[in-house]
């Protein structure tokens, strides 16, 4: 393991620090006398690339294949690789058998959750907030939506405030949420 000598990091490799970038030393590999014994052989090596003497044995068939294909490419009239033949109008009929596991609309929808709420995650309960107090996770909160004033839009009280459109949390035009971090966005 390496440690860093500037900010005390510890990670398994690199060359330099994960953390504040500070490049470690590089380990200076010096090079050991090597002693050659007296009673073994000294074979030398050209480096792979010394010439064999080969004879070709007279009793073995050469078999081997010259380079590039042996036969001519063919054009096999048969396949056609870039579509498939016109099938005409083709009738679609629904299966009447055919379940889509849906049941019809009854209208009821479930009430969104107001006043203190259990956070699915951690199972805290909490009063206030859009984000879980204990482990941060998006508590499942709606603000109520305030009715807007007869005869004035909300473009009209043009502060420069917006209200998010996944939290609803208030936030300048052009910045970054601080709950959600959604960008609020000009209106068009």
């Amino acid at each position: 393991m390496i440690i860093c000598p500037l900010c005390d990091h510890v990670q398994p490799e690199g060359t330099e620090c994960d953390v504040c970038g500070k490049r470690f030393p590089a380990a200076v590999a010096e090079p050991t006398p090597v002693a050659t014994l007296p009673e073994l052989e000294v074979t030398p090596h050209a480096g792979g690339r010394a010439p064999v003497a080969t004879a070709v044995l007279p009793d073995l068939d050469v078999t081997r294949l010259r380079s590039g294909p042996d036969l001519p490419a063919q054009v096999v009239p048969d396949l056609q690789l870039t579509r498939a033949r016109d099938m005409g109008a083709v009738p679609v009929t629904p299966m009447s058998e055919l379940d889509t596991g849906r049941a019809p609309d009854d209208g009821v929808r479930t009430a969104a959750p107001l006043g203190a709420v259990v956070c699915r995650y951690c199972r805290n309960t909490q009063a206030a907030g859009l984000l879980c107090d204990h482990c941060g996770m998006r508590l499942p909160r709606v603000k109520p939506t305030v009715a807007a004033a007869p005869g004035k839009s909300p473009a009209d009280d043009d502060d420069g405030w917006r209200a998010c459109v996944s939290c609803h949390t208030r936030v300048r035009l052009g910045k970054s949420c601080p709950e959600c971090g959604t960008r609020a966005l000009e209106e068009a």
